[in-house]
């Protein structure tokens, strides 16, 4: 008896572990049942960071150092403006003032782990939310309607995982075939 209790102990730990590591956003949560503000707005969110997740996921060093140009910035510092987006739109939605110059030292992975957390949070403040009026851009000086969240750094952030997508097969490392942006989900065979 005692071994299958230390087998079935391993696997609770095991299990336990990898749900504790597990980045949100591998696939897109079910959609819900009804159509409100609060819940076309998160799945906003949701969409985006499934997009950053896949852009973002098997980056190697020449892929993070990677631009098309001398002008351009690299797929890291696209990830770090991305960083920087995410902040406010979680900021928004918590009711915090954005401050500037407010920079953590961060590796990359702990910057798209923080990134993608960021938005999960977000995202599900916003799915049961009725009123988006509430949810103000605080700048200290100046605060902006969600509407502004909508066409300032939700969007912008989903240009910038365009990019890093564009980016990253540039380098010689597309993301996976298998993704379907469409469903929001990871197929089994390529549709």
């Amino acid at each position: 008896m005692k071994p299958v209790y230390l087998l079935l102990a391993v696997l609770t730990l095991s299990f336990s572990g990898k749900a504790q590591d597990q980045l949100p956003y591998y696939e897109l949560p079910e959609y819900p049942e009804t159509y409100t503000a609060g819940s076309v707005a998160a799945r906003m969110i949701d969409g985006l960071g499934f997009r950053l997740y896949w852009a973002t996921e098997g980056l190697r060093k020449e892929d993070l150092n990677f631009k098309p140009n001398a002008e351009a910035r690299t797929a890291l510092e696209t990830l770090d403006h991305i960083y920087a987006l995410s902040q406010v739109i979680v900021n928004a939605t918590k009711h915090q003032v954005n401050e500037t110059g407010n920079k953590k030292d961060m590796s990359w992975e702990e910057k798209r782990k923080q990134t993608l957390l960021n938005l999960k949070t977000a995202a599900d403040i916003l799915r049961n939310a009725e009123d988006l009026s509430v949810f103000l851009l605080d700048f200290g000086s100046a605060q902006y309607p969600f509407w502004n969240a909508i066409n300032g750094p939700i969007a912008d952030a989903i240009w910038h995982c365009g990019q890093l997508a564009s980016f990253r097969r540039s380098s010689g490392n597309p993301f996976s075939a298998k993704v379907s942006l469409f469903h929001g989900k990871v197929m089994e065979k390529n549709r």
